[in-house]
């Protein structure tokens, strides 16, 4: 049987500052980011089966990346809780606003690293996680291959 690829593109909105960056960055700011998941695995052939020629159904997909990444992220701030922006980030918390820690510099490639781990988790046993693509702006983005990580 032939193994297929599918993709399915999220989009949500986040702020972050990169602390120790020696550039603009190191400020807060936000992006638009869009995310895209390709998975691959082998069309269902039992004819009994309801998703029958499916690799994958996009709604399952969606399911994984909304509840683990899109509903967590969207509209939050996130800030490497080992800084001293853990500082602004309680004080953000105290306003009201959802900020997110991480064990990481919350750049657009310690971000993807992070999905990947959180997709792969989450994915059936049949199929499996082949690549992201995580773009903060028109012009810049990362990517993640499981060929280049060993998987």
């Amino acid at each position: 049987m032939s193994k297929i690829r599918i993709t399915k593109k999220f989009t949500f909105e986040a702020g972050h500052a990169l602390y120790g960056y020696d550039g603009k960055c190191k400020n807060l700011h936000g992006h638009s980011y869009k995310l895209s998941v390709t998975v691959i695995g082998e069309p269902i052939t039992d004819t009994s089966h309801v998703k029958l020629g499916m690799v994958m159904d996009f709604g399952d997909l969606k399911r994984i990346v909304k509840k683990d990444i899109e509903d967590v992220f969207d509209h939050a701030t996130i800030f490497n809780k080992n800084t001293p922006h853990l500082e602004l980030a309680q004080e953000l918390e105290k306003r009201g606003h959802h900020v997110i820690l991480v064990d990481y510099q919350p750049s657009t490639e310690n971000m993807i690293i992070d999905f990947a781990d959180k997709i792969k988790a989450k994915l059936p046993e049949n199929i499996k996680l082949y690549s992201l693509k995580l773009q903060e702006t028109e012009t810049s983005y990362a990517e993640w291959y499981a060929s280049d990580n060993g998987e």
